[in-house]
């Protein structure tokens, strides 16, 4: 009966435990209309308080580099928790940091495109101290990423971090931000005036929408080029598929995936400079040829989409136009609310003990008749028809990018809130309604940008 009676208080013990730590660690969800919250409230207060574009005091230069990524030891492969943290091990790509840094007399700006899973935030905490260094600061850059599943990884400390790029090392962190400051530095050496041309390729057939198959998709290539005087190029392009063609437990690979020939296509067509960012691939899923496995089908599918590019980027026109700025809008945001049972959250204090505690930021880098948006998060691009509408109204060209130095989940359309799927279970961060309150930002800022 003693043991009885003492096994009893064990497990009346264990039961007060859990209960309480229930307690502590989560609550109801929050739906209150973003509008009535005070975190758009002081978002919406920023967003008024942004200056518009400074007036061109000269034509745009425009200088661009790469700096090799690939670092002398191994890592993580960063994109995947069944990996388990394991290393790469073949180099089967290089990985690079390209960077563009433009001038109008106003001020250099840059735009960074890593070939990282994301920007990670803890970069960008090394980034927001060092870009003085170099004559820039976090508000005169913008950053993307080609979201490869099998770049660097061990860039995140934390269990979420550990999760999806490995296990935490300094080393890694350092590497990345001092890749970046080379890259910006040497493009920044050497500015020459340029032209600017848009254009925008509608593809459909290499990209479905993950959420549902019968629910429309961004289905654009979006390419910017910038021309000098002596011929010389450089092309941006954006496209909204996750870059996923590299098999799930082929961990051994670092690879910039079917980006990475894309890009070498481009330069090849070209012959000068390119650079991708992912677009808006939240939902986005890359559809392509029926049959192979890791670099069979990433070549496959790459070389399809050249050979829907080429003959697009013979008739690329130019001009000048001085038109240039960048403007950074520090988010707020709803408490987190990562949903672990039904309609229940984890409280704030332990999704920043498992995650961190970082900021971000929307940002919109105007040049020429393009308009840059940058989304912290995988961004879902069938939240863009508006925004396109939005920007055509004030004839803009708009390019939505993901991974822009912070993270925060996926954004997905409200609709989507209560399906029960990886990017709206598992991957919703911040509560319902972020959809809206991502787009009316974005909205806003096109307005700021506009003409």
């Amino acid at each position: 009966m003693k043991f009885l009676r003492i096994l009893l208080r064990i497990i009346l013990g264990l039961l007060v435990a859990i209960l309480l730590f229930l307690a502590i660690s989560v609550s109801p969800n929050d739906h209150t209309p973003y509008q009535q919250t005070d975190f758009y409230s002081q978002t919406t207060a920023r967003l008024a308080a942004l200056p518009g574009l400074p007036i061109a005091k000269t034509a745009i230069r425009a200088g661009w580099a790469k700096a090799n990524l690939t670092p002398a030891f191994t890592t993580p492969t960063g994109g995947y928790g069944v990996r388990k943290g394991k290393h790469w091990t073949t180099v089967a790509d290089s990985v690079w940091v390209r960077a563009i840094v433009f001038d109008n007399g106003n001020g250099p700006v840059a735009m960074v495109a890593s070939d990282l899973l994301i920007t990670p935030p803890t970069v960008s905490d090394q980034l927001r101290k060092r870009l003085p260094e170099i004559g820039l600061s976090w508000e005169s850059v913008y950053f993307g990423a080609i979201h490869s599943h099998n770049s660097l990884g061990g860039w995140a400390p934390g269990l979420v971090g550990n999760l999806f790029s490995g296990s935490y090392d300094q080393r890694v962190v350092d590497h990345i931000t001092n890749t970046i400051l080379a890259a910006l530095k040497q493009a920044k050496a050497d500015l020459q005036p340029v032209e600017i041309g848009y254009k925008q390729v509608n593809a459909p057939e290499f990209v479905y929408n993950r959420l549902d198959e019968k629910n429309p998709v961004d289905p654009f290539f979006r390419l910017l080029r910038l021309k000098r005087a002596d011929g010389k190029t450089a092309t941006m392009v954006t496209y909204p598929a996750h870059a996923t063609m590299i098999d799930i437990f082929s961990y051994q690979y670092l690879s910039r995936d079917w980006p990475g020939r894309v890009v070498d296509g481009l330069e090849r067509e070209t012959g000068g400079f390119a650079v991708f960012l992912a677009g808006a691939v939240g939902s986005m899923g890359p559809k392509g040829p029926p049959t192979g496995k890791d670099f069979p089908l990433v070549n496959q599918y790459a070389a399809n989409m050249m050979a829907r590019l080429k003959p697009e980027l013979a008739q690329f026109q130019t001009r000048p136009d001085s038109t240039l700025g960048l403007l950074t809008l520090p988010l707020s945001l709803r408490d987190p609310a990562p949903r672990v049972l039904g309609d229940w959250r984890i409280r704030p204090w332990l999704f920043h003990a498992v995650y961190g505690d970082y900021p971000s930021d929307l940002k919109a880098l105007r040049i020429g008749p393009a308009l840059l948006i940058g989304a912290p998060c995988d961004f879902s691009g069938e939240l863009l028809p508006p925004l396109m509408q939005a920007a055509k109204q004030q004839r803009l060209d708009l390019m939505v990018t993901s991974f822009n130095g912070g993270y925060v989940g996926y954004i997905t359309p409200d609709a989507y809130y209560e399906k029960d799927a990886y990017e709206t279970r598992v991957m919703n961060w911040f509560g319902p309604q972020n959809g809206a309150y991502f787009s009316e930002m974005i909205t806003g800022l096109v307005r700021k940008a506009g003409r």
